[in-house]
């Protein structure tokens, strides 16, 4: 696949399957995770893999009300607004939530003296991007972290005080739907050079990558 398809088509895909993702594709995700670049090569951290129905039936509760919390606090002018675009998003952010046990396959990344995240992230990034060659589409969500991360550890057997913390779920499954560029502002509008505020320099008003090319 080519780098930039991958690059413009993994976008968040909670719409799913049940179809179980094969071991060697599972494989190639986490391969690719752990040669993501690590702030001085620390690697500190750990990814676990889960696809126990006994496990996600734990969680699932968990990951519904904290979901429940949001919609409720952060995510209530969003909702009130009636924006088409935000009601899809928030509609898609609730489908996880309705089926959180459905999903296939997902990838639990742990880490420890990262408070930034940057050591972690780029690496499940490359997870998804690595799922993505395989036609396997994957949504990152921080909820059951930010909500109920002792909980959820304790559930998945995670050491206590070793400093380990949840820094997100990542779910995978093969799509339903079709693979595309999600809409975006354009980068002249979101960009600056310099200073901020300052004209970047160039407009891009469409995609630069299309199935096209």
């Amino acid at each position: 696949m080519d780098v930039f398809e991958a690059l413009y088509t993994t976008r968040a895909m909670r719409r799913v399957k049940p179809d179980a993702i094969p071991a060697d594709v599972q494989e190639r995700i986490l391969d690719a995770a752990v040669r993501g670049p690590s702030g001085g090569n620390t690697q500190g951290w750990r990814f676990l893999l889960l696809d126990d129905p006994a496990v996600k039936a734990e969680l699932g509760p968990l990951y519904r009300q904290a979901l429940g919390v949001l919609f409720e606090t952060h995510y209530k002018p969003m909702r009130e607004k009636g924006d088409p675009q935000a009601l899809s998003v928030l509609k898609s952010a609730q489908h996880l939530a309705d089926h959180f046990e459905a999903y296939p396959l997902m990838l639990f990344a742990f880490t420890r003296n990262d408070p930034s995240g940057g050591s972690i992230f780029p690496s499940v990034w490359s997870a998804q991007l690595a799922a993505r060659a395989f036609g396997v589409g994957s949504a990152l969500t921080t909820v059951l972290g930010m909500f109920h991360g002792e909980e959820a550890m304790r559930i998945l057997g995670v050491p206590e005080g070793k400093g380990w913390q949840l820094a997100c779920t990542v779910t995978f499954g093969y799509p339903t739907g079709r693979w595309g560029v999600a809409p975006r502002r354009p980068v002249h509008e979101v960009s600056y050079r310099n200073r901020w505020g300052e004209p970047v320099g160039f407009e891009i008003p469409e995609p630069l990558w299309n199935y096209d090319d």
